[in-house]
């Protein structure tokens, strides 16, 4: 921890006590469960949110829900197996799947899953709509082959057809960095993640914090 940071720039990536876990030894100065931010007393947001996770609302729904998966089924479920329990604890009948282009298989053998659980699904793929990137401004040296025609990934048009077949939750399979934050904007459902794309690592982006100290240490080179 650098000594030039004062209190307030400080947050958790500076921490080595997690004294938020289990409340077994002394907060930092500078944790965010004990520090006010900008005038705002902490104190009075943990209770609000609290008052409001123990009511009958999708929001207390969904913190318990994901809270019983995690401690009934830690380490013993996949992210799939984790996916159709929280599904089942939150009431879902009707799973929205969107998926990039490029992970469909998986997707269809996820839908495959789903249905076998007893669950309904709807699917929308990412070029639904079959824009050409250059009617949003993509010059044509901007794409991954120029000069054909390249349909736009379009996350907001998938979040607007699960949104019109009313999905009780969505999984995202894979959207690309950015139009996953523009699905999950538009989405009217709760979403949740079951693959994050990553090509170069085989869709396991951690690798690369894994391997920050070696093979990806360029990661770590601070820009000029």
């Amino acid at each position: 921890m650098s000594d030039k940071k004062n209190t307030e720039s400080l947050s958790c990536t500076n921490c080595s006590i997690y004294n938020c876990r289990t409340k077994s030894t002394q907060f930092p100065a500078f944790c965010l469960t004990t520090k006010d931010n900008d005038g705002h007393p902490i104190a009075e947001d943990i209770e609000e949110i609290k008052q409001l996770l123990q009511g009958d609302n999708q929001d207390a729904m969904i913190a318990r829900a994901s809270a019983q998966v995690e401690g009934l089924f830690y380490g013993k479920l996949t992210r799939v197996g984790e996916i159709i329990e929280f599904a089942t604890r939150i009431g879902a009948k009707k799973i929205g799947i969107a998926t990039c282009a490029g992970l469909i298989e998986e997707a269809k053998i996820f839908a495959d899953i789903l249905a076998a659980q007893g669950f309904e699904y709807y699917s929308a793929i990412c070029k639904v709509g079959a824009v050409d990137k250059t009617e949003i401004g993509i010059l044509e040296e901007e794409k991954i082959r120029p000069g054909n025609h390249e349909s736009m990934c379009n996350p907001i048009l998938q979040a607007r057809v699960l949104n019109y077949h009313k999905t009780d939750l969505n999984v995202v399979i894979g959207l690309c960095v950015g139009h996953d934050s523009l699905f999950i904007k538009y989405s009217k459902a709760p979403v949740t993640t079951l693959v994050t794309k990553d090509r170069v690592t085989g869709h396991n982006p951690v690798a690369a914090l894994y391997t920050a100290h070696s093979y990806y240490k360029k990661l770590l080179q601070k820009k000029e």
